[in-house]
């Protein structure tokens, strides 16, 4: 960079550009000053060759091949090449300023700071682990040097801004798009994300192609990779990657929800308070998915795949049971949970959510690890706390005398399911043994899958006597971490000097991830056996039985896709066949 010539001041002040102090602009050698008119410069600018018109800079920095137009401040940004700039009311940053948001909880006890480079994962252990003092203390120093050393005011490379009031203390990534919102301010957006159409985003991080759009609110919150929110309010929430929530009049108040999950119109997720201050939070495992209009009270947690009914749920809710269909039945003043229901019921669903999340990642940089399978570590272990479940509540209800007398068409049993709403009304268990059975089936296809016939080479590497499975998986922003590999980086980290050692750790834990599941896998079938070691006669039932569902599971899929095809009420806006396969059959 060198300092202005006197010709090129003279061009500028002749085409309306003025400035206090020349000497504090400087230019790059291919800077050409008939690009530039129209303008004011406060503090020391850099330009590279850029055309910029109408504008006040001050303090700021504009790369090669940017245009700025019609941008009433702008300040305090380094503008990386190639990027544009139009019709903008304010567009500055702090310096040495560190956003804060507040996600998870509306009371302000899980506040972290934002810095460019952050990941969903990064959000989450800072804000989840708040018993971990000096974990707490350590992420603290982190982000305060990441902050230091990666001020706010920047603007990544490629990037299109147009029509917007006022952008303040926002970093924005590579590649991303702005366009007609009314105010963002102190976020983090990572590369490859689009804003547009009236949004509102205050205290926010995005993760990596992430979108908002159509009126959005956004406050105090995290929202992962591959997301899309518009047309409703969301407001102290971690939000993992693979999100949808793009219908009218929905919210998100104070819920932490873990990915490939989407929320339908009118849902209001944290609607009710059941106490004097804003402290309660809503958890949601993996495939969240609640209905129309559903409403749910704080505090309540969801096991993975959830499904709920359309209703208005009076009372908090524990749902332990993954891949559950939940209903409040008004008529009988009851819940209902039917486990297992994605398995035994809609087969389509659950094998296209195993493929559609990959489809739609576009990501260019994946720095946030995603396990994207709906049978991992964590949906298994939920399997097979549930099976214990139904066993216990199974049992309760069973009465052997009873059922010696009645007759057998009324010998039912009635399963009243303990602990998963927080009322003296009964919840009731809906097919607990159908789905006791699917469960089953599901950690066999899990495990062999995951196995892949390699069973002889991790049971044959070292008795199963010296594994202990790991029960407890983390899920940070959408990898899965064991607990075991969680505690070496709480430990670890005290060493630790720069955030990117963490993300370093979590590259390490990811890169042995398939190796782990393997272990767990071969676990999961000796849990299931109920033995140490796995014969060569089990493994030849397991492989028929894993064929065997392979093929209903096939089956199953046919036969829930062709309700589209078969049900009369389905068919009937259709004039001919050929009509309802053209418009049906590519979905």
């Amino acid at each position: 960079m060198r300092p202005l010539s006197s010709n090129e001041i003279e061009i500028l002040t002749a085409s309306g550009c003025r400035s206090a102090e020349w000497g504090e602009v400087t230019v790059a050698e291919g800077f050409d000053a008939s690009k530039v008119f129209n303008c004011r410069f406060n503090g020391r600018v850099t330009l590279g060759e850029c055309e910029v018109s109408d504008s006040t800079l001050e303090d700021c920095t504009i790369g090669d091949g940017c245009v700025v137009g019609y941008v009433r401040l702008l300040k305090g940004y380094t503008v990386e090449n190639n990027c544009e700039l139009r019709n903008i009311g304010e567009l500055s940053a702090e310096k040495g300023y560190m956003p804060q948001a507040a996600p998870m909880n509306e009371n302000g006890g899980r506040t972290i700071g934002l810095f460019r480079g952050m990941t969903t994962g990064d959000a989450y252990l800072w804000a989840k682990y708040r018993g971990e003092e000096r974990v707490m203390q350590k992420l603290q120093s982190l982000a305060e040097k990441e902050a230091k050393d990666k001020p706010i005011g920047y603007i990544g490379e490629g990037c299109e801004m147009r029509n917007c009031v006022c952008l303040r203390n926002v970093a924005v990534g590579s590649n991303c798009v702005i366009e007609n919102c009314t105010a963002l301010e102190d976020g983090v957006m990572e590369r490859g994300c689009k804003v547009e159409n009236g949004v509102i985003a205050q205290r926010f991080l995005l993760g990596e192609n992430v979108k908002l759009e159509n009126g959005l609110r956004l406050v105090d919150s995290v929202v992962g990779d591959n997301s899309t929110l518009a047309c409703c309010e969301v407001v102290s929430s971690m939000i993992f990657p693979g999100h949808e929530q793009h219908h009218n009049n929905s919210f998100l108040i104070a819920a932490t929800v873990k990915g490939q999950s989407n929320v339908a119109a009118g849902a209001t997720i944290g609607s009710n308070h059941n106490s004097r201050t804003a402290d309660g939070e809503i958890v949601a495992g993996r495939g969240f998915w609640p209905g129309l209009c559903c409403s749910f009270k704080h505090s309540s947690k969801f096991a993975s795949y959830c499904l709920l009914a359309k209703a208005d749920y009076p009372y908090e809710l524990n749902i332990a049971l993954p891949f559950a269909l939940v209903n409040n039945n008004v008529a009988k003043n009851q819940l209902e949970v039917m486990p297992a229901y994605w398995w035994m019921y809609n087969m389509y669903a659950l094998k296209r959510n195993a493929v559609k999340y990959r489809q739609r990642d576009r990501r260019t940089e994946k720095r946030q690890h995603i396990e994207f399978e709906m049978f991992a570590p964590d949906t298994v272990e939920e399997i097979i706390a549930a099976r214990k479940l139904i066993k216990i509540w199974t049992e309760e209800a069973y009465n052997p005398a009873l059922m010696k007398v009645l007759p057998p068409e009324e010998r039912q049993i009635e399963i009243v399911a303990q602990g998963m709403e927080n009322s003296k009304r009964k919840v009731l268990l809906l097919k607990a043994g159908k789905a006791y059975k699917a469960y089953g089936d599901m950690l066999i296809y899990y495990a062999m899958s995951v196995l892949g016939g390699q069973w002889s080479v991790v049971g044959g590497q070292q008795s199963a006597a010296s594994w202990q499975r790991e029960k407890n998986w983390h899920n940070i922003g959408g990898q899965l971490v064991a607990e075991s590999d969680l505690k070496k980086l709480f430990d670890e980290m005290q060493d630790f000097s720069k955030w990117d050692e963490i993300h370093r750790r979590m590259d390490d834990f990811w890169n042995g991830y398939e190796e782990q599941k393997r272990q767990h896998a071969y676990q999961v079938l000796l849990d299931l056996l109920l033995c140490d070691e796995i014969s060569d006669e089990q493994w030849k039932r397991l492989t028929e039985r894993y064929e065997e569902i392979c093929k209903e599971m096939e089956e199953q899929a046919k036969a829930s896709r062709a309700k589209d095809f078969e049900n009369e009420f389905r068919k009937m806006t259709f004039e001919t066949e050929e009509e309802l396969s053209a418009v049906v059959s590519g979905q």
